[in-house]
């Protein structure tokens, strides 16, 4: 892989002991936008099921979409943010963004699937150029031993984002009992051209407000590190390996999560199961404030190991037991892969020095587990949804690795 440029006109201007709390609050809303895209995709599997008549396998494309374009777009966005900078590549994102949403109008105006797929691999183009370009700007604004903390605490906002997302979903898409949702995809329109003309908005509104830029070789602990070749770094290499995995769980958890709902047998109907999806993201928003606070006084690979045993435990009675329990079970997972994602890349990232942007774009590229493992699951829902939790176990016990091995830089 050749090296990324050298910076350009992304000169570092931050200032060792000055407040960025501007800068962070800014930069904290992208975390609820994505959140908010995130929380539609997992309702939108099982609206088109309906609406557009096409299989449980085939409606994890939208999965497939979503995350192939981290995959594909996250390298190309670490390169344009080393030559021009976090800001444009934050601006960049938000145009990707509004254009993404505003195409699904067509979309859904001519019933197509593939059209929907396109226009939400173009939105989460932009989501790519948000994400690389957020999660370590959070991590250097500020004191490199508060990083997890830190990026944690802007990460909780993802998930605010991420439950509204269902309630807008079951409140429109799936209202009258599902009735309308087999023939109309009006509110879709509607939902995107707000999210479009919003995410406009605030890209104006980046556009005319002062950002500091980053130079990662501030972040170099120690002068040796500046020097070791990326993949050298252990903790690095084994966040790649543990973020494909846990990204693999939480999208296909998510993607099948009302499919389950509905064959639990409890008369649970599409629309209250995007509720209890939305519940079960509530949770997960706790988890991530509750996780922070524990950061406070727990190690963040220790919380990390113990999150994902015990994650481990609940897939097994998601699989194997039924009924109201394995919803539950089901729901609880969300609380315990809350802090999941952004203290493996915290993690990740650390003592990378100037490496920062290049590992940041790999540890983004390695979302594409999103995108390949819901599909598995969704072959395996096609003999039953409960089996196919049995792929989700086992990437948890990868997450479990990282915490308690993985993470270390030696």
């Amino acid at each position: 892989m050749p090296a990324l440029p050298s910076l350009n006109t992304a000169e570092s201007n931050v200032q060792p002991g000055k407040s960025y709390l501007i800068p962070l609050i800014l930069v904290t809303s992208l975390f609820f936008l994505w959140g908010l895209a995130y929380g539609l995709l997992d309702v939108l599997n099982k609206h088109f099921q309906e609406a557009l008549n096409v299989t449980k396998t085939r409606s994890t494309l939208l999965q497939a979409a979503y995350f192939g374009a981290y995959f594909l777009i996250s390298l190309p966005a670490g390169i344009f943010m080393t030559k021009f900078g976090y800001k444009k590549g934050i601006i960049t994102g938000l145009i990707l963004y509004a254009a993404g949403a505003l195409l699904f109008y067509p979309a859904a105006s001519v019933l197509s699937f593939d059209f929907f797929l396109i226009s939400l691999f173009i939105l989460a183009s932009g989501l790519t150029f948000l994400e690389t370009a957020a999660n370590p700007y959070i991590t250097v604004l500020g004191k490199p031993e508060t990083s997890e903390f830190r990026l944690n605490l802007s990460q909780s906002f993802n998930g605010v984002g991420a439950f509204i997302g269902p309630i807008i979903g079951a409140s429109l898409f799936f209202n009258e009992g599902g009735a309308k949702a087999s023939n109309d995809l009006s509110s879709i329109q509607a939902v995107y051209l707000v999210i479009g003309g919003l995410v406009l908005l605030i890209a104006a509104f980046f556009w005319r407000t002062p950002m500091p830029e980053i130079s990662e070789g501030q972040l170099v602990s120690n002068a040796s590190q500046d020097s070791k070749p990326l993949f050298k770094h252990k903790n690095f290499t084994g966040a790649f390996i543990a973020q494909f995995f846990y990204v693999a769980a939480q999208v296909g958890i998510a993607a099948l999560f009302i499919n389950y709902c509905t064959e639990a047998g409890v008369g649970i109907d599409n629309q209250k199961a995007a509720y209890l999806l939305s519940v079960s993201l509530v949770l997960f928003t706790i988890g991530r404030f509750v996780g922070t606070a524990l950061m406070k006084k727990i190690a963040p690979n220790v919380l990390l190991f113990v999150y994902a045993i015990i994650n481990v435990v609940l897939c097994s009675l998601v699989v194997w037991t039924s009924g109201h329990f394995s919803v539950y079970a089901l729901m609880s997972i969300f609380f315990f892969e809350s802090i999941m994602f952004p203290t493996i890349f915290a993690l990740g990232v650390k003592d990378l020095g100037h490496h920062t942007r290049k590992g940041a774009s790999f540890i983004i590229m390695s979302i594409v587990g999103g995108a390949l493992m819901p599909y598995v699951m969704g072959i395996l829902s096609e003999k039953g949804t409960a089996t196919s939790y049995i792929v989700p176990l086992f990437c948890f016990v990868v997450v479990a690795w990282y915490g308690w091995r993985g993470y270390k830089t030696k």
